[in-house]
């Protein structure tokens, strides 16, 4: 069975991708690879409870184990050290990806505090998005009962799209939320 979001890509969102870009070939419209939900630490780096409670969160929301990310240079400013861990990530593909990009579409954004659309300026060169969410309770997984402090997150949208204006047109037919400039 899959997901009722990548029914609707199939069927709906590549036929107007073809049209609206002129593709000759199926295989040429963007497409999501992977959505990767990473959150850091911050100043919480040595509190076992932080780390253990970011860790249930990502698990929660996502359905999958976080991986732990190191730090790659040492900064003493911040007092890091080469090695440290100081976030975690959990990478999305195929149908658990498009499961959590229905649930954030049609759940958690609706949720979110003043919401009023995504900035279209999110996206970088090469036509991947990214939001960040302020606070970790907008996702219907987490109760607000069962959470101690709250922390932020990110989500990385990354696709096969060349251009931005390919990325915010697959995200836009997808059903994402962008706010008119």
């Amino acid at each position: 069975m899959r997901s009722i979001l990548y029914q609707q890509y199939t069927s709906k969102v590549v036929p107007a991708l073809m049209k609206q870009f002129q593709y000759q070939n199926v295989m040429q419209a963007p497409r999501c690879v992977k959505v990767v939900v990473n959150a850091g630490y911050g100043r919480q780096v040595k509190e076992k409870g932080v780390i253990d409670a970011i860790e249930k969160t990502l698990s929660l929301i996502t359905g999958q184990k976080p991986v732990h990310k190191a730090a790659k240079k040492s900064i003493s400013n911040f007092k890091i050290r080469e090695g440290m861990n100081i976030g975690a990530a959990v990478t999305l593909r195929g149908e658990r990806m498009y499961q959590f990009l229905y649930r954030l579409i049609n759940l958690t954004l609706p949720r979110v505090r003043d919401f009023r659309g995504l900035d279209p300026n999110g996206f970088d060169g090469q036509g991947n998005y990214t939001i960040g969410f302020k606070e970790h309770l907008a996702f219907p997984e987490v109760t607000a009962e069962s959470v101690d402090h709250t922390h932020g997150l990110a989500v990385n949208i990354i696709t096969t799209a060349k251009t931005p204006k390919e990325g915010l047109a697959l995200l836009k037919e997808l059903g994402f939320p962008f706010r008119t400039k």
